[in-house]
């Protein structure tokens, strides 16, 4: 091929590009064992530059997911450099600093030969059902109680399976099946991918991506240059006060905007928790550039230019820089709460471009049953550990309503009811919009969803909580109201605590209140019909139409 690539050659290839990672993304879903993955599509999947440099990532997935893969792979090559990689070499790790995060998910890195020559890199993660240690909980208070630890290592040798580490894994879990399962759909999905990109290679005459991966990364970096370009430049800074476990945490974030870059800094953020709800710096990254994104350039691709445009900082030992042997698990509890705690600082520079504040926390079911923590012998029945995945309301955006039930800024799907019914003892009885809970205002924030669930085995089971926006809620925008609190109860009335694991007793039921967003703009200013139109589709009870917006109905 010529040292040049032609506008339309490079369009054509940047698309087939795309459609190899979608293929790639698209094989994980299709093999993977877990709900989390198969249903929700909590994975990630992109191509790789020889530099560690991401290239592409298929749209299939998390931004906690693909922004710490993008970081993920420069730590492999630290390890395994690219000289000394070997066709059918598989190198695999959960460090939460390296990684994503937490030790749930596993990032798998494989190396692509054309002709005996390495051309590039794919990666990809899941989150898996169970990694050991004390369960999908924040109760854990070092890194050591959380699960097995995979530092960065070689899972295969030449195309051969590293066994010990197979057998590692296998005793480490509680669920050996479905674990090992998605390790293997992990591997796959590298692996179609790396064919199909040598197809495209050949198609093209292409020897090496270097000149792709140049103009891929050079435009997309010119292209966050100009928009950045075109905002005011100054400083401005924004709080946001949460929950929390031992206490509330304040959230505290400093935006910078320059000539090309945009600068986030959380100096000012509480400090580490003795719970599982830090978050290392990678993560607070990709939840950070992703938010900043969305707003600033939402139509340039993601990948090492897009991201470089970005830059975060945050003072060690913070609750969104924590530092090992800190426990990490529900490090989204935090790390979600980024694009809102940066919102409220860019809404001051840009006014009129951002929404208000939402969920901004999945209300992921995480329950079990058995497995010696909700009763023993036949009187815990059939054991299970399952994750399904379900959120609140997000807010109002500038003009509009806020979307309901949506996992912004997660990108996660909601998991169907039927799939949890189908592996587990579990009946959910209601799936539905909670009434009331978007927070008022000229758009309506987003509804949360109530949720009532009881094993038909008539045994305890219990849910792993680690749910935010229970006594903060998510702040309306520009004078419009907060949105609803969440709450985890029993259907007898009995409240249950919103942080840590929960019994619910035979016979009981389980009901789940999730939050909902924050309004924008004044509720006077609502137009009456559409309030009408609430009441109607009963997302607003007559009650509330009267109260906050002075509408009968």
């Amino acid at each position: 091929m010529s040292n040049r690539i032609g506008e339309i050659e490079l369009q054509i290839m940047w698309n087939r590009l795309l459609s190899v990672v979608e293929e790639q993304a698209q094989t994980l879903v299709r093999t993977a064992f877990s709900t989390s993955s198969r249903e929700a599509g909590d994975i990630s999947a992109g191509v790789f530059d020889l530099e560690g440099r991401m290239l592409a990532q298929a749209v299939t997935g998390t931004p906690g997911h693909i922004n710490t893969m993008a970081r993920s792979v420069g730590h492999f090559l630290d390890v395994f450099p690219v000289k000394d990689m070997k066709d059918g070499d598989i190198f695999v790790t959960n460090d939460p600093w390296k990684g994503t995060g937490h030790l749930y998910d596993l990032v798998i890195v494989s190396p692509s030969f054309l002709d005996g020559r390495i051309v590039a890199l794919f990666a990809c993660t899941a989150h898996l059902v169970d990694m050991g240690g004390i369960g999908q909980s924040p109760e854990g208070r070092q890194i050591y109680h959380e699960g097995l630890f995979i530092p960065l290592l070689k899972l295969a040798r030449a195309g051969e399976m590293n066994e010990d580490l197979l057998t590692m894994i296998r005793a480490n879990v509680r669920e050996p099946v479905q674990v090992i399962g998605d390790v293997y759909a992990l591997m796959a999905c590298n692996d179609i991918g790396s064919r199909r990109l040598l197809s495209m290679m050949r198609e093209f005459g292409l020897r090496d991506l270097d000149m792709l991966g140049e103009e891929i990364i050079g435009r997309s970096r010119r292209a966050m240059a100009e928009a950045i370009g075109k905002l005011p430049q100054g400083t401005w800074r924004n709080e946001m006060r949460i929950d929390g476990y031992e206490g509330p945490i304040d959230l505290v974030a400093t935006v910078t905007i320059g000539t090309d870059t945009i600068h986030v800094d959380y100096a000012g953020t509480s400090g580490m928790s003795t719970y599982a709800i830090n978050c290392p710096i990678c993560y607070t990254e990709a939840y950070t550039t992703f938010g900043v994104n969305c707003i600033v350039a939402p139509h340039v691709p993601n990948n090492a230019g897009s991201l470089a445009a970005v830059k975060v900082t945050a003072p060690e030992g913070t609750i969104v820089n924590a530092l090992h042997p800190a426990a990490v698990y529900a490090r989204s509890v935090i790390g979600h709460m980024m694009p809102d705690v940066v919102y409220g600082a860019l809404e001051q520079a840009i006014p009129g471009r951002v929404p208000a504040e939402g969920t901004s926390n999945l209300w992921s079911l995480k329950m079990i049953a058995g497995h010696g923590l909700t009763g023993i012998g036949s009187a815990a029945g059939t054991p299970f550990m399952v994750m399904s995945f379900h959120s609140g309301g997000a807010g109002a955006r500038p003009n509009q309503d806020g979307l309901s039930a949506t996992p912004f800024p997660s990108g996660v799907r909601n998991v169907p009811v039927e799939a949890t019914e189908a592996i587990t003892p579990l009946v959910i009885w209601k799936k539905e919009l909670r009434q009331d809970s978007g927070g008022p205002g000229k758009y309506r924030g987003g509804l949360g969803q109530i949720m009532e669930v009881s094993s038909r085995e008539n045994t305890a089971f219990g849910i792993f909580a680690g749910f935010e926006r229970v006594k903060f809620p998510a702040r309306g925008r520009n004078g419009g109201g907060a949105g609803g609190t969440g709450r985890l109860s029993l259907t007898s009335g009995t409240e249950l605590k919103p942080k840590g694991l929960s019994v619910i007793p035979p016979g009981e039921r389980l009901l789940v209140e999730m939050p909902g967003g924050g309004g924008m703009g004044k509720p006077a200013d609502r137009d009456p019909e559409a309030v009408k139109r609430d009441v109607r589709l009963g997302y607003l009870s007559r009650e509330a139409a009267l109260r906050e917006y002075g509408v009968k109905s």
